[in-house]
Parts: structure tokens; C-alpha cells; sequence
């Protein structure tokens, strides 16, 4: 999987997106966030434009320290050739993030040098 290093220094990561694992993909580029350890933030827009299903109340607990419970949602997404289920939190942020289960068993390189991403 290739990404880019955007002029604000963010790793970003295209893929499609599903609302269940029969739809069609959405476009999405996504953040990589070494931090998150979920697999995907969305912002609330996104989800409600998506339809995905509501699963459960997470919690989560923010760079600042805050805990907040935030809805939870699946969504699909084809991953190196499978498709996946995944878990979705919806946040008010700007940028979808990409958490760390989704890297796991994967390896991350980001060349600044370069701009370039690459998820293998």
C-alpha cells in the first residue's frame, strides 16, 4: 500500500471504505496515527454519510489525558486483499485516522525525504 507525506507532514493512506461487506468501496485517505491504537476514526459526517451500523460505546482516552465514550460503528474495508470487519470510532475530528491494529503484522516506513508512504 502506498501514501503520501502531505505538506503539513502528515502520513496519509488511501483505501475504500464499506458500509456492509457487500457495498461498494468509498474513497478515503486516512492519517496514520502511531498513537491510536484502534483501528479507525472517522469524523461524525463521514459516518453518518457512510450509514454504517452502530455497534457499541467505546472508551477512549485522549492525547490530553480526557476520557470520553464515543460511538462505536463496523464498517468493511479490503486489507492487503482480504476483506475486513472493522470497528469505527466517530469523533469530531477533521481527517480520518488510521490506527495502530490496522499496521499490526505490517511494516510502516514514512521517508520524509521522499514523501512517500509505504504500508507492506
Amino acid at each position: 500500500m502506498k501514501g503520501i507525506v502531505d505538506s503539513r507532514g502528515r502520513a496519509l493512506v488511501n483505501m475504500g471504505i464499506r458500509s456492509t461487506a457487500d457495498s461498494s468501496d468509498s474513497p478515503l485517505s486516512a492519517w496514520v496515527d502511531t498513537a491510536f491504537t484502534g483501528d479507525l476514526v472517522l469524523p461524525r459526517r463521514e459516518v453518518e454519510r457512510l450509514g454504517l451500523s452502530r455497534s457499541t460505546l467505546t472508551s477512549v482516552v485522549l492525547g490530553d489525558g480526557q476520557e470520553l465514550e464515543l460511538p462505536a460503528f463496523t464498517a468493511w474495508i479490503m486489507w492487503f486483499g482480504q476483506l475486513r470487519e472493522i470497528e469505527v470510532v466517530a469523533s469530531d475530528v477533521e481527517t480520518a485516522l488510521l490506527g495502530v491494529t490496522m499496521m499490526l503484522g505490517h511494516r510502516l516506513v514514512v521517508d520524509y525525504r521522499s514523501l512517500r508512504l509505504t504500508l507492506e
